[in-house]
């Protein structure tokens, strides 16, 4: 069993949206078979059908977002602002075209890059872990080479 990096706060938010999910979804999507299973003839019902491939998807990420819980090793931050760790947010100068970035280091399902969230796999997330502040390092992405520059860590 491969475990899954999270801090404390990413496997609260799974743990949540698994209860809304096995509460509130579930419930909805029931609502929404009954409802119309007495519209008759479920042959040729298409609200019937939609609900039912919705109430699919529903116990996929449900037995998906288990899995996660299931397999969770919760890494806990020490909130160092001088050592790049999960769950730190991160701005660094790429020293080739001088742009600064920043990013916050998450679990992989929470990876988000357009909205600047980084998986902890992510080649340029494992080159800055443990790294310090100013410190540079050279990382290989499917880009190219680049060297960073760590400009601060919250």
């Amino acid at each position: 069993m491969d475990s899954i990096t999270m801090t404390a706060e990413e496997l609260e938010a799974v743990q949540q949206e698994l209860r809304q999910l096995e509460s509130d979804g579930r419930r909805r999507i029931a609502a929404r078979i009954k409802t119309a299973r007495e519209w008759g003839d479920l042959k040729e019902n298409a609200e019937y059908h939609a609900a039912k491939e919705e109430q699919a998807h529903l116990e996929t990420r449900i037995l998906r977002l288990r899995d996660r819980v299931r397999k969770a090793s919760v890494v806990e931050k020490s909130g160092s602002r001088e050592i790049v760790e999960h769950g730190s947010t991160v701005s660094f100068r790429d020293g080739a075209s001088g742009e600064s970035q920043t990013f916050t280091i998450v679990g992989p399902h929470d990876a988000r890059p357009s909205e600047g969230a980084i998986s902890v796999a992510s080649p340029i997330a494992r080159a800055l872990m443990g790294r310090r502040l100013a410190e540079t390092v050279n990382v290989e992405t499917p880009s190219g080479r680049r060297q960073l520059t760590i400009e601060s860590i919250s």
